[in-house]
Order: structure tokens, then sequence, then C-alpha cells
């Protein structure tokens, strides 16, 4: 018999569809829903990782996670990177949101789209415990060496008001500044009063003075993403109106 036998067309079509199977490429028919989350995970209780299994956690994650649930996602993605990273990561479409203790200001307003805020905070002055640094005002900081989180508004608060006085050393974490002040590179750094509550019971540091600036924390989104900060800003007050809130609440900050 001439030409080709009518199985091998049918052995070359099912070769193909286990070939095909084998490396994962059919489709279920189903595709699990994503929200890729930006963080800087140095930033307790709000994010870090935790010291057993170098997981992500903290309050704001669990807080993200609560709300993507509400939304409908199947699944929460955290990119851990340095914070002056994160708004650079949400206008690229790196990220889909930026959640990281991060303040609702008015010059990221005008890159970024907040929700409404969740949490207020002031910015603290610590020093290494037995230094004998003592601050009652601002000024008090004048000629000291001071250490900040690059992009941050304790490094911004920082530089306006001490900038021509004192040496100011960024740092690309509160860690890694908090490491500085503790092996004598600084005097005292600058940062926000919930993760200097922290680190004062971790680290050998005090909180001398509070600088109360009222900061407000939000959610970001890539600008004019109305659909997924509506989304957001309605599961959040869901949340922060039910004892889902609370038990957030208790969980990190105890009480």
């Amino acid at each position: 018999m001439k030409g080709k036998s009518p199985y091998i067309g049918v052995f070359i079509a099912v070769s193909l569809l286990l070939a095909v199977a084998a490396s994962g490429c059919i489709s279920t028919g189903t595709k699990e829903k994503v929200l890729v989350v930006g963080t800087s995970a140095d930033f307790p209780p709000f994010e870090y990782k935790n010291a057993s299994n170098g997981q992500i956690t903290g309050f704001d994650i669990s807080l993200i996670k609560l709300i993507a649930k509400k939304m409908g996602y199947d699944k929460v993605e955290v990119k851990d990177m340095d914070f002056d990273s994160l708004i650079p990561a949400l206008q690229t479409g790196k990220v889909d949101v930026v959640i990281a203790g991060m303040t609702i200001t008015q010059e990221r307003e005008k890159v970024v789209d907040f929700s409404i805020p969740y949490w207020e905070a002031d910015q603290a002055v610590l020093v290494r415990k037995g230094s004998g640094i003592k601050v009652s005002s601002v000024d008090d900081l004048k000629g000291k060496k001071i250490g900040v989180e690059k992009g941050t508004t304790g490094a911004i608060y920082v530089k306006k008001h001490l900038g021509n006085s004192s040496t100011i050393k960024e740092y690309p974490t509160y860690v890694a500044a908090t490491e500085a002040l503790l092996n004598g590179q600084v005097d005292a750094v600058v940062l926000d009063s919930p993760v200097a509550k922290m680190f004062s019971k971790k680290y050998s540091v005090e909180i001398v003075y509070t600088i109360k600036t009222g900061e407000h924390y939000g959610i970001a989104v890539k600008k004019g993403n109305k659909k997924l900060l509506d989304g957001i800003n309605n599961a959040l007050k869901a949340i922060m109106n039910s004892p889902e809130w609370n038990k957030l609440v208790e969980e990190y900050f105890g009480s």
C-alpha cells in the first residue's frame, strides 16, 4: 500500500499532546488570581522576616492577605526590596500594591494613589543605652551624626530640619541604621515610632525623644488604578470595623 499509514498522524498528535502536558503548558481552564505585593521587610512589627523560617510576616502582611481574600484573590506573592525601590517597582508594574508602613505624603501622592489611612505614627529618636545623649527638642540633635533609612519620612524630616547642622547618614534599611548606631558610627537614628519601640525591646537602644509628626500609613497602588484602589478601600473599611482588626492589633502590638 502506497502513501502514509493513517495511524501515523494519530501517533504524532498524541505524542505532541503528551509533550505539551509534560511541559505544563496545557491550560486547565482556571488561573490563579495573584496579588503581587511590594514591601521592605525591616520594619517590625509591620513587616519583618521570621527568625525561624525566614518568611516575611508582620501586621502589614497579615492585613494585605485579609484584604486580598476579601477581594477574591487566591494567593498573595510578597516581594521584599529596599524601601526607596518600592514606588518605582509599583510604577513599572513589578508589583500591584505596596504596603510597608508607608506614610501618605503630598509628594508621594503625585506619583501613586493611596488607600484610606490605616495607622498613625510619629518619628522617634533612638540612641545607644548608656550613651548619655539627652534630647528634649530637635535642636539638641544639631552637630550629631544621625542615621536614617533612605527614602523615608524620617530621612526627609532630618534633612529639612538638620541638614545644615548635622551629619546625616542614609542606610538601605532601619536595621542597617540601627546596627550603625550600635557600632558607634552614628549618634542617633530617627525612625517611625512603632518600629523604634520594637527595636528598643530587641537591641541595646532607647527612645529619648518623639517628634510629633502625626503621619498616616496607607496602601499604595499605581496612579490611576481606581478599580484596585476601590477594592482595597472597601475591604480595608470592612476589616477595620470588625473583630479581625482587633485580633491583628493584639497579635502584633499586644494591645
